[in-house]
């Protein structure tokens, strides 16, 4: 499989030029916290011919592929098989990071992962195949409540209740282990005006997904986690997809960029003082003409910030061993 066909990274100019300043001098560490199949990251290192690269993914497969994309790096390339909540262990004193969250294309476009509602496979959707639970035994084993709640939270979805009511139901007689069984239950339960609106299927599968992979709780450790392994003068660039990763990202970064001075302080103390400054101006979106020319740009939020000081906490991860 040639990466490049089936692979064009988002946003890729903008990435460089936010991390660029960071990783100009000798021995900057760039960490790819989600590698896929390496299109962000060989972009850097051809830029950056004096960085050094980690790069983390969970996919197995997305590892072999960028590995064999990034061979001609050699030793200046180390790939790690993790779940990049375990950032910190991998990213101290890193000079940038950079995180292109949510389903990866290799994910989308092998039809047997079961990630797309448009081509039938069974139904895994996990981004690990090497463990975890499957989506079919999420629908197969989740109450009606849990179901119910999943949709709500990581699909926000209007139908929630219904969708619920209709799998369990269905699943009493035949249980669900293909994707188009799942996706023709749900057309069966969406009223016609509804079904004018969207696809029944997209908020579901997104919340089945976000559930498989624990993805918000995940990113809800990883990204602080990342800042504090940061250096000072390193920088962080997080591009989101849908609304609930963008207000992760939005409210770490605002807090990292917030005094911590108690109100009515007359004098700032170097204590209180921001840990980071925002660098973009809220989320920026990708070009008319990306977009244009690459549909899966036409979600994204981008937000970038760079490390201003350390704190005590950031001191104790990095010297632990």
């Amino acid at each position: 499989m040639n990466p490049n066909d089936i692979h064009i990274p988002v946003m890729l100019d903008r990435c460089v030029e936010l991390l660029a300043p960071a990783l100009q001098h000798d021995g900057a560490v760039l960490v790819d916290a989600t590698l896929g199949m390496g299109g962000h990251s060989e972009a850097l290192l051809t830029r950056f011919p004096n960085i050094r690269l980690v790069g983390l993914d969970r996919d197995t497969d997305a590892l072999r592929i960028a590995g064999e994309r990034l061979a001609r790096f050699g030793d200046r390339v180390t790939l790690v098989h993790t779940v990049y909540d375990a950032i910190g262990e991998h990213a101290r004193g890193a000079s940038g990071i950079l995180f292109d969250l949510g389903v990866s294309s290799l994910q989308l476009d092998e039809a047997e992962r079961g990630f797309a509602y448009s081509k039938d496979a069974p139904l895994d959707m996990r981004m690990d195949q090497t463990s975890g639970i499957t989506a079919e035994e999420v629908l197969a084993t989740y109450s009606e409540g849990q179901l119910r709640r999943i949709f709500e939270r990581y699909g926000e979805e209007k139908l929630s209740a219904r969708y619920a009511r209709f799998i369990v139901q269905a699943r009493q007689s035949t249980p669900l282990t293909r994707s188009g069984e799942l996706v023709d239950l749900l057309i069966e339960a969406t009223p016609a005006a509804v079904q004018r609106a969207g696809h029944p299927a997209k908020r579901v599968f997104q919340a089945l997904r976000i559930e498989v992979n624990a993805e918000l709780s995940v990113l809800a450790d990883a990204i602080p986690a990342a800042m504090d392994a940061l250096a000072v003068g390193g920088r962080i660039v997080v591009m989101s997809y849908q609304s609930l990763e963008d207000r992760l990202v939005k409210q770490a970064f605002t807090a990292a960029s917030a005094s911590t001075a108690p109100a009515g302080l007359p004098v700032e103390l170097p204590e209180h003082a921001p840990r980071f400054r925002t660098i973009t101006k809220g989320a920026e979106l990708a070009t008319e003409e990306e977009r244009a020319t690459n549909p899966r740009a036409i979600p994204v939020r981008l937000r970038a910030a760079e490390k201003l000081r350390e704190t005590p906490r950031d001191e104790q991860r990095k010297d632990r061993p």
